[in-house]
């Protein structure tokens, strides 16, 4: 895909509802090997001062990346040659079990680099209600033909 300068701004519409839950932030923070205990024992989170458990830091890219993926269908973007160049995560408040979130999505990157295309892509998450919670900005490269 050559870099087409027109994507910058191009932004999709929000994503279906996301519920976090309980159970979820559980297996993320298996997969990631982390033991906290405020990301399982509600007991544990409220004596840090928090009114339920805790989803660690990286957890919304379960659907953040979701709803990324929109930008790569909607160029033909083929996976395969798709590198996860880099992440950030801007918190308005900690995640919450039942936050159910929309997430728009929009190109604020495009340029071409040693015969490669990198998109940087916002993805802002919103409860159902407006809320802001997280802002989620992923680089992407893909990598150009051998």
């Amino acid at each position: 895909m050559p870099v087409d300068p027109s994507l910058l701004g191009r932004t999709y519409p929000p994503s279906r509802p996301y519920e976090v839950g309980r159970e979820k932030i559980r297996e993320f923070a298996d997969a990631l090997g982390d033991d906290h205990p405020a990301y399982r024992d509600p007991e544990a989170a409220k004596a840090l001062g928090y009114p339920d458990v805790l989803a660690p830091l990286t957890f919304p890219i379960v659907f953040a990346l979701d709803a990324a993926m929109a930008v790569l269908r909607d160029l033909g973007i083929d996976l395969a040659r798709v590198v996860h160049g880099d992440q950030t995560f801007r918190y308005a408040r900690p995640l919450r079990p039942g936050d159910r979130l929309l997430t728009t999505v929009e190109v604020t990157g495009v340029k071409a680099l040693a015969g490669n295309d990198v998109l940087t892509v916002e993805c802002v998450s919103a409860t159902e209600e407006g809320e802001h919670v997280v802002t989620s900005v992923c680089t992407l490269v893909h990598r150009g033909a051998e």
